[in-house]
């Protein structure tokens, strides 16, 4: 959705303004262009010693990476449906923590491990003098790995996180119980501690990931000023996570557009391509072609509106 958006689009943009860019994501599928770093890195997650290996491909400036482990591909390889989180709405998978905690503590060692020299300006590993950008509640334990484990050893000194919300109705609530299994010190479990009037997944007093996202990173930022209002204005519109922004301030950006895809002259999906010297010729022959398909009165006169948003309840 909008995240896949994004990503898809925003680290390009960085790398055209002179930025060395990385975006590490979960390998959910043999992705025909990312190749095998043959880097592997052990990490502990859960109380035990898990292997990942790094995946990896150039495009547009940017080093996509891709953390490759069993548990990520089987969830749209197996009798899942592609699902990603879930076998259906509302419905956790029971290893969500145990893959987004693998996910935040492999994007820690990514910049330090992978050797990478696809672009002609910068080689070699990325180091730690970085700024890492975690997006939504799958993301959020990274803060919290850095200053726990990373910092006091001296490693990602000056590295800083940016948390981003794209979507706070989504926050990683899970048991309180489960604080155990994410090999974080108890001095955090404040920050993660929640309580909600609601019985999911449990009921009463719970952990919740972004929460602990917001209170961790050094700067909040969301994808528009607007929502970035809507966020603090209540209860309601911030989930219920409203106080805690609050508490550390937020930034809202507008989400940007990738003018390179959104690019009608080049469109392939369009029939008629069209600039800003033929856009007066060729929409309207677009629009009655879009009328004809959708069985509407073809009628370039008539104004024909487009929504593009999520129906969810």
């Amino acid at each position: 959705g909008g995240l896949g958006d994004v990503l898809g689009g925003l680290p390009p943009a960085m790398a055209a303004n002179g930025h060395r860019v990385m975006t590490v994501s979960p390998r959910y599928d043999q992705y025909k262009d990312a190749w095998d770093t043959s880097v592997l890195v052990e990490l502990e997650v859960g109380g035990r010693v898990e292997t990942v290996r790094f995946f990896h491909c150039y495009k547009r400036g940017v080093d996509r990476v891709f953390v490759d482990h069993p548990l990520f591909l089987e969830k749209v390889w197996g009798l899942t449906e592609s699902k990603i989180y879930g076998p259906r709405t509302g419905v956790d998978y029971m290893d969500n923590q145990f893959r987004f905690s693998l996910l935040c503590q492999a994007a820690l060692e990514a910049p330090r491990v992978l050797n990478l020299n696809s672009n002609k300006y910068f080689s070699g590993p990325y180091g730690d003098d970085v700024v890492f950008i975690a997006n939504d509640w799958h993301a959020a334990l990274l803060p919290c790995y850095l200053k726990t484990i990373y910092k006091p050893k001296g490693i990602y000194k000056n590295a800083k996180v940016v948390f981003c919300i794209h979507n706070i109705a989504y926050q990683g609530r899970f048991p309180n119980s489960d604080f155990s299994l994410l090999d974080l010190p108890d001095n955090l479990k404040g920050s993660f501690d929640f309580i909600d009037g609601h019985d999911k997944p449990v009921k009463g007093r719970k952990i919740n990931w972004m929460k602990a996202g917001i209170l961790e990173s050094d700067r909040v930022v969301t994808v528009s000023p607007y929502y970035a209002q809507e966020l603090i204005s209540g209860e309601d519109k911030g989930v219920e996570l409203d106080n805690t922004i609050r508490k550390t301030g937020i930034t809202g950006i507008v989400n940007g557009m990738d003018v390179q895809e959104w690019n009608p002259a080049t469109d392939k999906y369009l029939d008629i391509k069209y600039d800003n010297t033929t856009v007066l010729d060729a929409k309207p022959l677009l629009k009655e072609a879009l009328q004809a398909e959708a069985g509407l009165p073809v009628d370039r006169n008539i104004p024909v509106f487009g929504f593009i948003g999520r129906l969810e309840e």
